[in-house]
């Protein structure tokens, strides 16, 4: 049992790519908690996708030992947290378990859009917040200039920010002595009734939901018997430990103490991150107030490729909402790919990373329906309704008006990109609200736009716009009136529900002739013609055919009169008629896929 004055609980934050998980790796190599023939980059990402990418997905802890000058030994616990703006809900839950933050800001770039916001999300949970500067070994790195930007634009005092380079380690020995002493000491004491924060959980298939947890008030040990406040499930706890890089059981967890607990909770349902978990012979007086509420911008329809396995791919989006609890999900149905769920998420990179988590790490097969966002539909009855599924939208007739959700996009830029952003917002229907000089190299744009504008290709657009250096950042700021219909397309006159989507009328006929082109390539020739066709209601505003695989009726044909090969051709177009009326057209998963690239790669 660790003594409260000798811990303490703090995150990393920062924008994407300011280097939190190069310092946690160094955090770990001088705790010694592992062999330095384990050690490698990214210690804390044990996602393959998270390699890969070079990003950080999942918060994730780990406890770390440290003696301070001072001669006594501190149990640091420390959470790396994500800096995509998709993956800002990981970042608030990992703020809500600790006392204190480092800010991480990088030399070369200096204060960013996700810096500040995550600065911000710290602020109202008060964090102590430590000021640290990163990647000084760079040749491009203003240390002083980064300094007045720290007192400027974050208001914190920039001369006591620290200075390091988590590659090279330089400056992180300094960096733990002003975790020990400028971060406070948890407040929470042993004796009180036991009050345990759930801020995260993974399910392990051999002993169920693994709780990761953050003791404020008490003690948390095996052999007790504790009570979810939310939803009034009673277990008893099996192990308790702490994250080192492999978890490591311990006797109990004491006030202040962040770890993990196994109480063999095998119902998925029972577990919900935020929740309170307390004794439940001697219970607490009231629950922790958990987090806010998550609400999802993206949606976008998920069926398994073979209909038999969806009991399966339910049981394992059960699973991933454990581990990422702002994935959520309903069932949906439709005629061409028949059970499936509706899920809604917080961005397009959020999207990808489920998509790729259920294919790689519960092995599914899956269709994904072309992303869309919630709606408002005002009907001429009076009524309003949100829709985000294009099945859901309602007789054209009834409509009396719509609404689309809009957002605040913050750019800070470098002064040379200026224009080349104002004329992508702008094309984006984008509404410039501000204009701010930072510093003589810095601008802060602010635009008002719609979602779904954003939602396909803007990031990558500004990112290469601007070579890299423009942050973003945004939130939604409420609906907005817009022209919406909703564009169908049919194969040989027949509707596909699958392919429907929701657009804004000026851009319906763009929009409409990508998918056709892009459909007309995957759909693979036929005996007979096949139309693909875009429509909005009755009314065709796109074609595109797939011509039929045809056999050279001509060649016995040789000399003679026109009229005997006319003959031959005659007769064959008429088979072909026949066959169309009794043929049907397979689609592959690959055109279902092509027409959503169409709208990553074309838009």
């Amino acid at each position: 049992m660790h003594e409260p004055e000798l811990i303490r609980n703090f995150c990393i934050i920062a924008h994407i790519d300011h280097g939190k998980s190069t310092l946690a790796d160094r955090f770990i190599e001088k705790a010694h908690i592992i062999d330095e023939r384990k050690l490698q980059n990214q210690m804390l990402d044990n996602m393959d996708i998270e390699r890969e990418r070079g990003i950080t997905i999942k918060s994730q802890a780990v406890t770390l030992p440290y003696t301070a000058k001072d001669g006594k030994t501190y149990t640091l616990n420390l959470v790396d947290t994500p800096g995509h703006v998709d993956f800002s809900y990981e970042v608030s839950r990992a703020i809500s378990s600790c006392e204190g933050a480092i800010l991480l800001i990088d030399a070369t770039q200096g204060v960013e859009a996700q810096t500040l916001s995550n600065m911000y999300m710290a602020l109202e949970h008060d964090l102590e917040i430590l000021p640290v500067i990163n990647k000084i070994d760079m040749p491009s790195a203003d240390i002083e200039g980064v300094r007045r930007q720290i007192d400027k634009d974050l208001g914190l005092d920039g001369d006591s920010a620290l200075t390091v380079s988590a590659r090279l380690g330089t400056g992180v020995d300094e960096l733990f002595e002003a975790i020990v002493t400028r971060i406070p000491p948890p407040r929470g004491r042993p004796e009180n009734p036991l009050q345990a924060h759930i801020f995260d959980s993974h399910y392990d298939p051999y002993r169920g939901a693994v709780l990761h947890v953050r003791v404020m008030e008490g003690v948390l040990k095996k052999g007790m018997k504790i009570r979810l406040m939310s939803s009034g499930a009673v277990c008893e706890v099996e192990e308790v430990g702490l994250f080192k890089i492999v978890p490591a059981a311990t006797d109990l967890l004491s006030a202040g103490e962040v770890g993990y607990c196994v109480a063999g909770i095998k119902t998925v349902h029972d577990v919900r991150v935020g929740d309170t978990i307390t004794d439940d012979g001697r219970p607490c007086a009231e629950a922790l107030p958990g987090f806010r509420e998550i609400k999802p911008v993206v949606f976008s329809s998920i069926y398994p490729m073979d209909s038999a396995d969806y009991d399966e791919l339910k049981e394992s989006l059960e699973k991933l909402t454990l581990n990422d609890a702002s994935l959520v999900f309903e069932k949906d149905n439709s005629l061409a790919l028949g059970f499936g769920f509706r899920c809604g998420f917080l961005g397009l990179l959020h999207l990808e990373v489920v998509q790729e988590r259920l294919e790689r790490e519960f092995g599914q097969s899956i269709i994904m329906t072309a992303p869309s966002v919630r709606y408002e539909i005002h009907l001429q009855n009076g009524d309003s309704i949100f829709i985000d599924n294009p099945s859901e939208y309602p007789d054209p007739s009834r409509i009396e008006s719509t609404e689309e959700p809009y957002i605040k996009a913050q750019i800070i830029t470098p002064v040379t990109y200026i224009g080349n952003l104002i004329t992508l917002c702008l094309s984006k229907r984008g509404e410039q609200k501000s204009f701010t000089h930072l510093d003589e190299k810095r601008v802060e744009l602010v635009f008002e736009m719609p979602l779904a504008e954003v939602l396909f290709d803007f990031y990558d657009k500004l990112k290469s716009t601007s070579r890299g250096y423009a942050s973003f950042d945004y939130e939604v700021i409420g609906y907005r009136p817009t022209d919406l219909v909703k564009l169908d397309f049919l194969i040989n006159g027949e509707p596909l529900d699958a392919l429907s989507m929701l657009v804004y009328r000026p851009e319906a006929y763009d929009r409409a002739r990508k998918v056709c082109e892009r459909l007309q390539k995957n759909i693979p020739r036929q005996q007979f013609k096949v139309a693909i066709q875009g429509a909005i209601g009755a009314q065709i505003i796109a074609r595109e055919t797939v011509n039929p695989v045809r056999k050279d009726v001509l060649a016995k044909c040789y000399g003679g009169d026109i009229s005997r090969k006319r003959k031959l051709l005659e007769k064959q177009k008429e088979g072909k008629k026949r066959m169309k009326m009794v043929g049907n057209v397979e689609l592959g998963q690959e055109a279902f896929l092509a027409v959503l690239r169409t709208d990553d790669e074309n838009n």
